[in-house]
């Protein structure tokens, strides 16, 4: 998992060339005249989704993990709290669906939460079990941007 500002983006572009592009993507484009949706930058290798939400108390949110692709999250405006933990030793609380390439979660009653506020973002690897969309203090409007990174596994 990695979290940073989004201006420090170019400390990660060495790790792979579709992070790299993502990155530089996150970085360039002005989500706020995007419509919430799906936006392929190299169609299912390397795609985006615009999502606009409230946050909600974390008892009401989802811990989830995928196979298949790497998440970036980036708050483009608002703020959360994104929970996190390794997903060794977790209990499943719905089988992984491969459509939909995600499995959920038991919350563990020890995880780490992370703040995310405009401008930052994570980046979950299929290693990395993550419950976004948590709020702070009270609820927060939300503008996220969600890049899934196809990963080379078979």
């Amino acid at each position: 998992m990695i979290v940073d500002k989004i201006e420090n983006s170019k400390l990660y572009a060495g790790l792979s060339a579709r992070l790299a592009k993502a990155l530089e993507v996150l970085k360039k484009e002005d989500f706020s005249k995007k419509a919430d949706g799906r936006y392929d930058i190299d169609g299912s290798n390397l795609y985006y989704l615009v999502q606009r939400y409230q946050t909600k108390p974390a008892d009401q949110c989802k811990l989830e993990a995928h196979k298949d692709y790497i998440d970036i999250q980036f708050v483009s405006a608002g703020e959360e709290i994104l929970a996190y933990t390794p997903i060794d030793n977790l209990e499943i609380a719905t089988p992984y669906n491969k459509e939909k390439d995600i499995i959920f979660y038991k919350t563990p009653a020890n995880i780490s939460s992370i703040i995310l506020t405009a401008g930052m973002f994570c980046v979950f690897f299929p290693e990395d079990a993550h419950m976004p969309k948590c709020q702070l203090k009270s609820p927060s409007e939300v503008l996220k941007i969600v890049v899934k990174i196809k990963t080379d596994r078979e």
